[in-house]
């Protein structure tokens, strides 16, 4: 036996809604919204259309009933429409927002319905379609443009939102009103002192200023250096020790050098610097050998402070090479002097040599035994054994 198909279908509810977002219906024709219905809403955009006939929303309702009765002409029994018009705020923004959708779900009450038509100005569809499709789905968007008006419309929005982001926002307001609001305070203060003939020079300083500072960033690393000022929190006092040391000990060096430089004799040509050579060498030396000596000893000095403090196993071995480095200022002289007397006195530099590695040999001997017996005072990991056992 077949099946019986059903009689009836279930009814579509459909509503044909203008919105007008920027209130014009009440602040221009005096009428409150919503309105519902055929009748009322050609009232409705007639008396609009009386008081502004270049009003949008008017057009708009009116594309609304035509719409509507194009829909009703069609005559299907499975279709309901019903046509009804809503409207926002003059002053925007999310007051209009909840007022559509207060009005909104008023209608929805009285008249459940399953889909929408919407139908707009077309300057305001981007903000209303997700009120609208968050509550009902909306099947097809009616966009109504006064012939030239769109572009104006959508001009003056955009115009709108730039000058509104110049005004509020710094980083751009600084640019668009900062500057020329400073070259105008100049104009007026030399306009006062009727020095006007000087206000180019004052024009152009101001803006080549402005073009270095923002070209090469000054603005940005000043920012960077205060907040890094702001920031900053010194080390240690063994970090501050060790690198005040540092410095002091590298100012030492280039000094030393810079004195053994400046008493060397200067041949006059190369052959010269060839055959006097052993005597230019024997001279920097002889002049640079103690502030050099002083300021590597000042820099290994500076890190057996802080390592001490840390209790770090390398202070030993530092200890030991700041004995080396200060005899080897003896070994420095004893080449100098040799240099210098071509060979004729070289017992002071063997002698310095020899005694040298006595030094060397003494200080290993040293620290070991402080390492042995001074073991708790040192941090004992396995990395630093091994890197004392080699060295």
């Amino acid at each position: 036996m077949a099946k019986e198909e059903p009689t009836e279908k279930a009814q579509k509810r459909i509503f044909i809604l203008c919105v007008d977002r920027d209130g014009d219906l009440g602040t221009k024709g005096g009428i409150k919204t919503p309105v519902v219905g055929r009748g009322e809403n050609l009232n409705a955009a007639v008396a609009l259309a009386l008081q502004d006939p270049e009003e949008p929303d008017a057009n708009a309702i009116f594309e609304a009933i035509r719409v509507y009765d194009r829909l009703q002409s069609e005559g299907k029994p499975e279709e309901v429409f019903e046509i009804a018009t809503i409207s926002g705020s003059e002053l925007g923004g999310v007051g209009a927002d909840r007022k559509i959708v207060a009005e909104l779900s008023e209608l929805l009450g009285s008249f459940p319905a399953n889909e929408v038509i919407l139908v707009t100005d077309g300057y305001s569809d981007e903000a209303v379609l997700p009120l609208v499709e968050s509550r009902v789905p909306v099947s097809s968007v009616r966009r109504i443009v006064v012939k030239h008006s769109e572009s104006i419309e959508e001009t003056a929005a955009l115009f709108t939102r730039y000058l509104k982001m110049v005004m509020e926002n710094p980083r751009y307001s600084r640019i668009a009103l900062g500057l020329p609001g400073l070259l105008f305070l100049i104009l007026g203060i030399f306009s006062i002192l009727n020095l006007l003939y000087y206000y180019w020079i004052a024009f152009i300083f101001v803006l080549s200023t402005f073009m270095l500072v923002k070209g090469f960033g000054v603005d940005k690393t000043a920012k960077n250096i205060y907040q890094w000022m702001k920031e900053y929190s010194p080390p240690s006092l063994s970090v501050q020790i060790s690198n005040y040391s540092t410095v002091a000990g590298v100012l030492c060096i280039v000094v030393g050098i810079y004195l053994g430089s400046t008493k060397i004799p200067i041949p006059a040509d190369i052959s010269g610097w060839i055959g006097d050579f052993p005597l230019i060498a024997g001279s920097f030396i002889q002049d640079s050998m103690d502030l050099l000596v002083v300021g590597v000893c000042v820099v290994l000095f500076g890190r057996a402070i802080r390592w001490y403090f840390e209790h770090d196993i390398k202070l030993l071995r530092n200890s030991a090479l700041i004995v080396t480095v200060a005899w080897s200022r003896w070994i420095l002289e004893g080449t100098a002097d040799a240099l210098i007397t071509q060979g004729m006195s070289y017992e002071k530099l063997i002698f310095s040599v020899i005694v040298g590695i006595l030094i060397g040999i003494a200080s290993i001997l040293v620290v070991l035994v402080i390492h042995r017996s001074a073991r708790g005072f040192f941090e004992k990991t396995k990395e630093q054994v091994e890197e004392f056992g080699e060295g």
